[in-house]
């Protein structure tokens, strides 16, 4: 097996060379995983559910049948506890109520990605329903942050973040339907990058998730294994209700050469003008300095629309289509933690017009935030209003939904208004904080130019390389 420096050294595509080159078995990169899951987790609680010797026995089976072997044979991965059947998999959605819920099929991104040869080890921790931007649920208990466990590791793929930036293996599967994927990684210091909507499939058992408010894919060690996994996963399903064409070539190839001179926008503010945590707003402003030093046109811009309203019609709107969750109602509560139950109230008071009327209102806003990308091709901003917050702050065991809300969008409010765009954006992990923790940096792109996104990410970590993940817990 790898050496902890040597495993840390590697991505994901790096490890499949080491393998395709037979300088290392496909079975001891999924044992190396395996060892350092078991040395770090407990530490961190950010893997939730393990399925190690089912894995082996998958990948035994697979070697012993010959062969020509996929990319990925053998490199290790892990499922979000959250809207991700994997067969055999056990599911909670960060929930009591659901624990122990179990699906006979693979979500269409599970089942490429087990074409692609990748080895599942188990499920990471999320919040309940995935309702927080942070990892605090009360059946798995915290997922803690692998640079200071006092904080917060993000959320909701608060758990995969954990373990990427703890150095457990190098990517893993996670969601974003606020910044689920982006305010993690930032918290964490790894790349997280949320595709456009359509590129990924999210079918069989979802079709038009939250207004296509949703989106899927990873956070990673590298921007280029984050661009590897999607040429693996991208692409419609059977009966998907849209999808977006990605370039005939490889994300992984077209990464290879930095884009050419681009028109970048930064703001060191949110986008409604308030001021930020001075640490984030250095971490952008250095940003901005990197690209015009890379020959870029990059400029202090922001789009001219309505964020906050834009934001809280995009919260409602998912926490309206909670409701789909319970056909059957879901008066008695049971198993359920005080601020889902508040979420389901006002699920189950709002009206369908409401609930149209907020689309109209996400709609109205995303075409006046989109008219931005008319005039540039990047925005720059921070990936988070404050560094890593401390656990509790994000507390869910009350039930005063507005304080909540009010809190997670203080904390996070630069990521939503992209869900409802669904533009690509990444965050990066481009700063630190006074205190040492990381601080995110986001790009975001126009609708279906992920390309560019990936490309100028991976510019960028050509250019400044990210700190490797903490040297002990």
């Amino acid at each position: 097996m790898l050496t902890r420096e040597e495993w840390r050294a590697q991505d994901l595509v790096g490890l499949a060379a080491l393998v395709a080159r037979k300088e290392i078995a496909p079975r001891e990169v999924a044992l190396t995983a395996i060892r350092e899951i078991e040395a770090l987790n407990p530490a961190l609680n950010a893997v939730v559910v393990t399925r190690f010797e089912e894995a082996l026995s998958a990948l035994d089976a697979a070697e012993a049948a010959g062969g020509e072997r996929p990319r990925f044979h053998g490199m290790p991965w892990l499922a979000k506890d959250l809207h991700a059947p994997v067969k055999g998999l056990p599911l909670a959605n960060g929930s009591r109520r659901f624990r122990g819920q179990t699906h006979n099929f693979d979500s269409t991104t599970f089942a490429r990605m087990r074409a692609a040869g990748f080895a599942m080890l188990g499920r990471t921790n999320s919040p309940e329903f995935g309702l927080s931007v942070s990892t605090e649920p009360a059946l798995w208990g915290p997922a803690l942050n692998p640079w200071d466990r006092s904080r917060s590791a993000g959320g909701s793929s608060g758990g995969a973040a954990a373990a990427v930036g703890a150095g457990m293996l190098p990517a893993a599967h996670a969601t974003d339907s606020a910044g689920s994927i982006r305010a993690p990684a930032a918290n964490c210091g790894v790349v997280g990058f949320k595709p456009t909507r359509g590129v990924n499939a999210l079918g069989p058992h979802r079709g038009d998730p939250n207004f296509g408010i949703s989106h899927e894919h990873a956070v990673a060690r590298s921007v280029r294994d984050s661009a590897a996994i999607l040429d693996f996963t991208a692409g419609p399903d059977v009966g998907a209700p849209w999808f977006t064409k990605t370039p005939d070539e490889p994300f992984e190839r077209l990464i290879e050469k930095a884009p050419s001179r681009l028109r970048i926008g930064f703001t060191t503010r949110t986008l409604a003008g308030d001021p930020v945590h001075p640490d984030c707003a250095a971490a952008a402003e250095a940003m901005a300095r990197l690209l015009a030093d890379m020959g870029h046109d990059v400029e202090e811009a922001t789009p001219n629309f309505d964020a906050k309203g834009l934001t809280d019609a995009t919260i409602r709107l998912l926490m309206g289509s909670l409701a789909g969750l319970f056909p059957g109602g879901a008066a008695d509560g049971e198993g359920l933690e005080p601020m889902t139950r508040a979420a389901l109230a006002f699920a189950a008071r709002t009206s369908l017009g409401e609930h149209l009327a907020r689309s109209a209102v996400m709609n109205a806003e995303v075409r006046r935030l989109s008219a931005f990308w008319t005039g540039h091709d990047i925005l720059v901003t921070p990936a988070m209003a404050t560094p890593p917050v401390l656990l509790g702050v994000l507390d869910t065991s009350g039930d005063d939904l507005e304080a909540f809300l009010d809190t997670l969008f203080g904390i996070c409010p630069f990521t939503a208004p992209f869900n409802a765009s669904g533009q690509p954006a990444i965050s990066l992990p481009f700063g630190r904080s006074a205190e040492g923790l990381p601080v995110g940096v986001q790009l975001v792109g126009r609708f279906a130019d992920d390309a560019t996104v990936l490309a100028l990410s991976r510019a960028v970590e050509d250019a400044s390389p990210w700190a490797p993940p903490p040297g002990s817990l």
